[in-house]
């Protein structure tokens, strides 16, 4: 069966808030063995909304709207879907109850217009909202089966999860299910080279690889009867990818992210850790202070902008600076290394760089980042030259400071102790 996502809001269109509902929307769909071949954003406008519903019904079995449930007169989606369905709005006299008690819960008088979201279609399935006032609904139709959710996603996501799942269950015979296996350390360009004789060769399950900021997601994509077999199929080709990839996979787990993977691998091993950031200013440490539990062996991050600071907080020495530079291989090892003796901490990450716009110079350009990892003592320096605006180059070196502290840590055990391994 084939589903098609219409997301309503002249706000998206104008982007003023990120259209996450799709992306949501989406992958729920294929992952309950649905097929979505369009996804439309259409502004708060009855003519263009109708037009583009007409259009989804003749070409999709489903069609799912998100947004303009609310009270105000510019959320046209329930009665522009009810008009091209052809169903009459009338009193739901439960979902009126549920509004009254929403405000009363909350010591608030709903205002003459919230009533207005107790008006649903004659004979459609009314869903029920916990989290806000707009109930959703479900049509059927000849032509197609049509869901309305409300935009906010705190409230769609639940609504969707709770009672579109198993309704749309029941349609379908087949399921879609996914795992990724994300990569670290590796470019993309060389990863797709890596597994480019796989991608040529692939039936089901598919392989696709997705660029992020110092990191590759590979998904693996199989369809089969059951969950249980569809990831069956995919076995064999994640074990594939961890031969070919080895220790450059930080995980295969969807909820994992890298940072959450280097704390779970420092929690795992005892490691204390601080940070020494420059160009970065702090968001190396608000990385990992991200990671619920990190507090067990996070120390202190320091955020050493001037030389001044440098100097009087990691020692880095005065003749360093005025021999290579702030930006340099020797003062970022200094800096992990004062980092370290600071916080007498196991681990120290130093990042220092020329983010730019200005700052750049022939020999130094923008987008020169060094950074530098103290394991036990041992320090690796790795010089960068990351492109794109000033935001973008620190991301990258945040990034590429997690790859770094997570391969020094890998290769500290694997040389020292032969034993102690990440999670």
């Amino acid at each position: 069966m084939t589903v098609e996502i219409i997301c309503v809001g002249t706000e998206l269109l104008l982007g003023n808030i990120v259209n996450t509902n799709a992306a949501f929307l989406a992958e729920r769909c294929a992952g309950l063995g649905l097929a979505c071949y369009y996804q439309t954003v259409v502004g708060d406008n009855e003519g263009r909304l109708a037009g583009v519903l007409g259009t989804a019904m003749e070409r999709s079995d489903i069609v799912i709207l998100s947004g303009g449930l609310g009270p105000t007169e510019d959320d046209l989606t329930k009665e522009v879907a009810a008009k091209v369905c052809g169903k009459e709005l009338v009193l739901h006299e439960p979902s009126r109850a549920a509004i009254e008690r929403f405000f009363a819960e909350r010591g608030t008088v709903p205002t003459e217009n919230n009533w207005k979201q107790a008006m649903l279609p004659v004979d459609g399935v009314v869903l029920d909202n916990p989290n806000g006032t707009a109930p959703g609904v479900i049509m059927e139709t000849k032509a197609a089966k049509v869901i309305l959710l409300p935009g906010p996603p705190n409230e769609l996501c639940p609504m969707f999860d709770s009672n579109v799942v198993p309704y749309l269950n029941k349609l379908t015979t087949r399921v879609i299910c996914s795992q990724t296996v994300k990569v670290c350390g590796v470019g993309e360009s060389r990863a797709e080279t890596m597994v480019k004789d796989l991608i040529d060769t692939q039936t089901n399950p598919t392989i696709a690889t997705y660029a992020k900021t110092g990191e590759v997601h590979i998904r693996v994509t199989a369809g089969a009867e059951d969950r249980k077999a569809a990831m069956k199929l995919i076995k064999p080709v994640v074990k594939e990818l961890k031969s070919r990839f080895g220790n450059d996979i930080y995980t295969t787990e969807e909820d994992v992210t890298l940072e959450k993977a280097v704390a779970e691998l420092l929690l795992a091993n005892d490691l204390t850790v601080t940070c020494a950031e420059s160009c970065t200013g702090g968001l190396l440490s608000a990385r990992l202070i991200n990671v619920p539990g990190i507090s067990d062996v996070y120390k202190t991050g320091i955020v050493t902008y001037s030389n001044k600071a440098k100097k009087n907080i990691l020692n880095v020495k005065k003749s360093t600076l005025q021999k290579y530079g702030a930006v340099s291989r020797q003062t970022a090892e200094e800096m992990a290394k004062g980092a370290a003796a600071f916080a007498k901490a196991d681990v120290a990450v130093a990042v220092t760089g020329i983010a730019g716009p200005d700052g750049g110079t022939e020999e130094k350009p923008v987008g020169l980042v060094f950074i530098a990892c103290c394991v036990k003592g041992k320090t690796t320096v790795d010089k960068y030259r990351f492109s794109g605006n000033r935001g973008k180059v620190r991301e990258s070196a945040v990034a590429a400071a997690l790859v770094l502290m997570r391969r020094c840590i890998l290769e500290y055990f694997s040389e020292v102790t032969f034993g102690k391994k990440e999670k």
